[in-house]
């Protein structure tokens, strides 16, 4: 895998860079990204809250 440099990375554009990191995140599988227990409860919290009241669930 060729990894870019951090010259060539400070070259691209604004929106080049945000389209990689978003290329990178979405690369990424659910089980790769591991929460806090403060934020897997908080996710469990906000899909409740949502399966409970879909049009005034918290995003």
């Amino acid at each position: 895998m060729e990894l870019l440099t951090p010259d060539e990375i400070v070259r691209l554009s604004p929106p080049e860079r945000i389209a990689l990191i978003a290329q990178l995140w979405d690369s990424l599988d659910a089980d790769q990204l591991p929460l806090t227990t403060a934020q897997s409860a908080e996710l469990e919290s906000r899909l409740a809250s949502f399966d409970q009241d879909r049009q005034n669930g918290v995003t």
